[in-house]
């Protein structure tokens, strides 16, 4: 048996989220080897090298790129640096893993596209929740259509996150985050909803800055109609004191739901059949996987088994993007107090160019504690 090479990865970034991806390619010594670590403070960047023995360091992906031979970057950096590392990437010749938010906007989408197709270099998005094994084996099921029609679905991210969180200076602000909650909290369990409902159709949607000192939303809602009719609700909130992470879908033969809060396993999933087909259970329980948590190393494990198989990773950029374009069309939808439908926001568009649309009808935050 010819045994696959063992790749070579680095991480750009050392925040908190960086250890997550280090901790994950640790526990796979015998597949891939964290070779190199990256970062704008040095200090940081050693301190972070040490704890994960990672051989070499360096202050910027520039130098990252000219020194290290990779197959694979992570891209952990703030969200206002995601697409242009992941251009800079690209152009070096090294498929990216780039955290959620791929970008700030479906203008920096369709950048990142045109510079793809150009290299031939694929872009990843951190969308770990697709990987669990109740979620992997509830797309199956979906797709085979042994659950019928998808016909109601409710989404809710709600989540805590109190002043202070926001005191450092790139949170909550449109051109450093991209918006509040929807595109950085409930955008995870939102993309696992669209990887399970397929193609969503139109959105009505309403946001606003309740509590928080932010120039973004502290929560959104919307209601979203999918290709094949299914109606789900999708609420995103950093203002919830009970923090939870809820998914719910209700097909015409059986009802799945799962209640977490930063992931998930097999066991805090729920499985319903619909009177008469009982025999669902038992199909849902013969399919079940290993009930490992749903997080980064499966989403890791992923890419490498399909690097190794020369078959594309994912999440792709193309998936990505329609998720990305549902948290578009909600501000759009919000700000401009109609439905929007999927499509719709063209290259000109303003809330293709930017999540806020220049349209955010309450006045931003002048002054903020550093």
């Amino acid at each position: 048996m010819t045994r696959n090479p063992v790749l070579r990865a680095a991480v750009i970034g050392t925040g908190g989220i960086a250890g997550a991806h280090a901790a994950a390619l640790a526990d796979l010594p015998d597949r891939v080897e964290l070779a190199a670590v990256a970062d704008i403070d040095s200090s940081r960047a050693a301190a972070f090298a040490e704890r994960f023995a990672i051989p070499a360091v360096y202050t910027d992906a520039e130098s990252l790129f000219a020194n290290e031979a990779l197959d694979l970057v992570h891209i952990c950096t703030p969200p206002r640096s995601h697409a242009p590392l992941a251009i800079t990437a690209m152009r070096a010749g090294v498929p990216a893993l780039v955290e959620k938010p791929t970008a700030l906007s479906l203008a920096e989408m369709d950048e990142l596209a045109a510079v793809q197709a150009t290299t031939g270099v694929p872009v990843l998005t951190v969308f770990q929740h697709r990987f669990g094994a109740a979620a992997v084996r509830l797309r199956a099921l979906a797709e085979s259509g042994k659950l019928g029609r998808p016909l109601v679905a409710t989404c809710e991210t709600l989540w805590y996150r109190d002043d202070s969180y926001f005191e450092a200076p790139w949170r909550g602000r449109w051109e450093n985050e991209g918006g509040g909650p929807t595109m950085g909290h409930g955008i995870h369990q939102f993309d696992l909803l669209l990887s399970i409902l397929g193609p969503w159709a139109e959105v009505t949607a309403m946001a606003d800055r309740l509590a928080r000192p932010t120039d973004t939303e502290d929560v959104s809602t919307a209601l979203v109609r999918f290709d094949s009719g299914c109606l789900a609700t999708v609420v995103n909130s950093v203002i919830s004191p009970r923090e939870t992470s809820r998914l719910r879908f209700d097909f015409e033969h059986a009802t799945a739901e799962v209640e977490h809060l930063y992931g998930y396993t097999a066991a805090d999933w729920r499985f319903t059949p619909a009177p008469g087909q009982e025999h669902l259970a038992q199909l849902w329980t013969a399919e079940a996987g290993p009930d490992r948590k749903g997080g980064h190393a499966l989403q890791i494990e992923a890419i490498l088994d399909a690097l190794a198989a020369g078959e594309p990773p994912g999440v792709s950029l193309a998936e990505a993007r329609r998720t990305l374009e549902l948290a578009a069309a909600t501000y759009a939808s919000a700000f401009r107090g109609r439905p929007v439908a999927a499509g719709e926001l063209g290259p000109e568009d303003p809330f293709t160019r930017s999540m806020d649309g220049g349209a955010v009808p309450w006045n931003p935050i002048k002054e903020r504690s550093a």
